[in-house]
């Protein structure tokens, strides 16, 4: 026919991946389906979903390691799998949510007004509700 219309090619999660390769993003294979995107010291974990791409855990770079932002009730910290804490300074948050805001970008998935503003906690870990994500807390009286 004359009006024949092309058909859309789907984007894969590897042609997004190496999208952000090209916008300066470093990524590097760490399991089935699973890749770290990093930069400038800031890393996440992005998994494929049916084959579209999922940002999983995101902060800084610690070694080789991944730490995750946590909120302490009175200060952020920074948590690294293996429970190093390094404390949130101003410029790893700034630094963070450049990194995520290029990385959504680039990954071509929606940008939401919350995550927008500012960084995101993975945890909210406060010292006065020890235990809270334990199951049932140890009551006072309790021995």
């Amino acid at each position: 026919m004359f009006f024949r219309r092309e058909r859309q090619r789907e984007i894969t999660f590897d042609d997004r991946i190496a999208e952000l390769r090209k916008q300066g993003f470093s990524a590097d294979s760490i399991g089935a389906g699973k890749t770290r995107v990093s930069r400038k010291g800031c890393a996440a974990i992005v998994t494929s979903v049916d084959n579209k791409p999922q940002v999983g855990l995101s902060g800084i770079l610690v070694g080789s390691e991944v730490a995750i932002l946590v909120d302490g009730g009175y200060q952020k910290f920074f948590q690294t799998p293996d429970g190093h804490k390094y404390p949130a300074l101003a410029s790893h948050l700034t630094a963070m949510h450049a990194f995520m805001e290029d990385m959504v970008e680039g990954l071509g998935l929606e940008s939401y007004y919350n995550k927008a503003l500012g960084t995101v906690c993975e945890s909210h870990m406060y010292d006065r509700v020890k235990d809270r994500d334990r199951g049932v807390a140890h009551q006072a009286w309790e021995k």
